[in-house]
């Protein structure tokens, strides 16, 4: 049996957990900021863990992780 390929694009974008789930960044961070509150940017830094449905997707296109 052959092996299975990674997805090249969500190796660059998603890490796991040691439990298993998926941390990603979170998005809305990289232009037009001025439009968004100061609330806004500071709750938004750093990774987020995704919702278990998004995370079963994305533990598909890595399955080696």
């Amino acid at each position: 049996m052959p092996k299975l390929k990674t997805k090249s694009g969500a190796k660059k974008r998603f890490k796991f957990t040691a439990s298993g789930k998926v941390k990603a960044g979170v998005a809305g961070k990289r232009h037009r900021l001025i439009s968004h509150n100061s609330k806004y940017i500071r709750q938004n830094r750093g990774t987020a863990v995704m919702a278990d449905a998004d995370a079963k997707k994305i533990k598909s296109y890595m399955p080696y992780a």
